[in-house]
């Protein structure tokens, strides 16, 4: 994998899933920091306040208090020094159509990609 991330941020609510998406960036060496919160107005005030700075963003679409996609227009309101390099993978399990639509028509959004994240969809995301 030729893809080597400084800070990758994982925003999803579900444990299971977090621990399963962590372990794999862990064992592709994805990223030096792998940063994991299981709420999305959390990941906005630490981006906010400056105490975590990602490269890449895996984000779960459907949380409860925000979802991810109320996450991206926060996201949108921030004044980031590199928000237009992050790249923002949205990682859910929904099958809606509208959800992959809103996905692939956000200017922050890189792709969209099925849970659970796996080797393979991981490497198609590196190259």
């Amino acid at each position: 994998m030729p893809v080597h991330y400084n800070t990758c941020l994982l925003i999803d609510d579900n444990y299971i899933d977090n621990f399963v998406t962590r372990k794999i960036l862990e064992s592709a060496n994805f990223a030096d920091n792998i940063i994991v919160l299981q709420s999305a107005h959390d990941a906005i005030d630490a981006l906010r306040d400056g105490s975590i700075k990602p490269n890449v963003i895996f984000l779960d679409i459907r949380m409860p208090m925000m979802s991810g996609f109320e996450f991206l227009q926060e996201y949108e309101a921030l004044e980031l020094d590199n928000k237009e390099r992050v790249k923002i993978f949205m990682l859910s399990s929904s099958l809606d159509p509208t959800d992959m639509n809103n996905s692939k028509s956000n200017k922050y959004v890189a792709q969209y990609v099925h849970k659970p994240l796996t080797h393979q969809a991981l490497e198609e995301l590196c190259t």
